[in-house]
């Protein structure tokens, strides 16, 4: 008798790809440049494509494993297969942690802008709503995620045309606001990969896709192709559009540059994109970490009812609600607008596994080769120790304790199987 049934595959490469470009262009795109501009300064541009170049990294390496693991897990389940269990479940945990934060960080940034003096009601609203589409299996996800990416896109392309038809008041390079250093441009380009991260989400649903060995490495590449390019052109035209003080000072940029050109009027057009963006990344951030936490349920990682999987749509039930369920947790006791570099610091770390796990591979595709996938590694670790330090110490305490609480769990099992030999 298996132990866990199956869950079913049912999306092909268009879903795959609009599920990871619905996680990158999700509510970070509206909020990420500000902070990032504070740091990077005049230098911002070169923060982008070091945070580009490094994702690319970790998609290629992700595109690898994915094809010949085509399960439930992401790099939870690489780093078991290729270098152990310990490599794996620091992958895992520092996942399901740093992005189970995320999903606060995105429902309150919807609460935000959709009715600001009823944030945290809201965003529990819709933390309920999307889980429970969800539920309804994999496919109404990606069906969704289209329509919310759909709306994104249009609100993206709305706010190039406000920039570019400007007025263009202060030219980049003008000396007014932060000027940078190349020392800025490493933490910027760490809170810069928050906004990247999302094609982890192809590759921790490998379990749900058709023909994964083609259709993962497909999607994954083209999710980030078109993300990067959208960000490059958005850095360039806000940094033409606003000075650079302002840009770095403001808590929505892309409203600003709205508002300050011959199309404010489309002002709540963004706002409605940008609740629509947090949306889609919301949905796609608990989708992946419940499969996740269902990969590390199997492997006896967590508590073994997360991977019950059931319904008619043969989805990891608990998983989601047990996802859901810490996400409200976080929105009624926490202030989660500020956990950016709190999960960048875990998602670092978990494709720091990735590329490490790619490295060991011995058949290898021609657009992955083992040099790349040391860059990579050393490129997420860089990012990661160079991130705010109140970030870095918070997540470092966090995996510790998931680390301790593991060899605990490990050895109570030891002791009761030696008490209990015939067991």
């Amino acid at each position: 008798m298996q132990s866990h049934r199956q869950l079913q595959r049912r999306l092909g490469v268009f879903d795959a790809t609009s599920i990871g470009l619905g996680s990158m262009l999700g509510a970070g795109v509206f909020v990420v440049f500000s902070p990032a501009a504070s740091l990077a300064g005049e230098l911002l541009i070169f923060s982008v494509v070091l945070a580009g170049a490094i994702a690319y990294c970790n998609a290629v390496a992700s595109a690898q494993l994915a094809s010949i693991y085509p399960a439930s897990g992401g790099t939870y389940l690489y780093g078991r297969k290729q270098l152990g269990e310990w490599p794996g479940f620091i992958a895992g945990w520092g996942f399901v942690t740093g992005k189970t934060a995320s999903c606060a960080a995105m429902a309150l940034t919807f609460g935000h802008y959709v009715a600001p003096d009823y944030a945290i009601p809201v965003a529990i609203a819709g933390v309920v709503v999307l889980t429970g589409v969800n539920l309804l299996g994999i496919t109404r996800t990606a069906l969704l995620t289209r329509v919310l990416l759909a709306i994104v896109l249009a609100t993206l392309v709305f706010v190039a045309v406000a920039s570019i038809m400007g007025p263009h008041p202060v030219a980049v390079g003008s000396g007014e606001g932060p000027v940078g250093s190349p020392w800025g441009i490493l933490p910027a380009a760490g809170l810069m990969f928050f906004a990247f991260a999302g094609y982890a989400r192809i590759a921790t649903l490998g379990e749900e896709v058709k023909d994964p060995e083609k259709t993962i490495p497909q999607a994954i590449l083209a999710a980030l192709a078109g993300a990067f390019a959208i960000y490059l052109v958005l850095a360039l035209l806000l940094m033409a559009h606003l000075s650079i003080g302002r840009l770095a000072g403001s808590a929505s940029p892309l409203l600003e540059a709205v508002t300050d050109s011959g199309l404010s009027a489309g002002a709540p057009l963004v706002q409605a994109g940008a609740a629509a963006a947090s949306l889609g990344a919301l949905l796609a951030l608990i989708t992946g970490v419940g499969r996740t936490a269902l990969a590390m349920a199997r492997e006896r990682d967590l508590p073994r009812p997360l991977a019950r999987i059931g319904g008619t749509h043969t989805v990891p039930y608990v998983a989601e609600l047990a996802v859901a369920a810490a996400v409200i947790l976080l929105l009624l006791t926490t202030n989660v607008l500020t956990v950016v570099g709190f999960s960048s610091f875990g998602v670092l770390i978990y494709y720091a596994v990735t590329n490490a796990s790619a490295f060991t591979m011995a058949n290898r595709p021609a657009y992955g080769p083992k040099w790349l996938n040391a860059v990579g590694f050393a490129g997420c670790l860089i990012l990661a120790v160079t991130l705010p330090p109140a970030s870095v110490l918070v997540m470092v305490v966090v995996l510790a304790l998931g680390l301790l609480g593991r060899y605990g769990v490990l050895r109570l099992r030891k002791r009761r199987a030696l008490s209990n030999p015939g067991s």
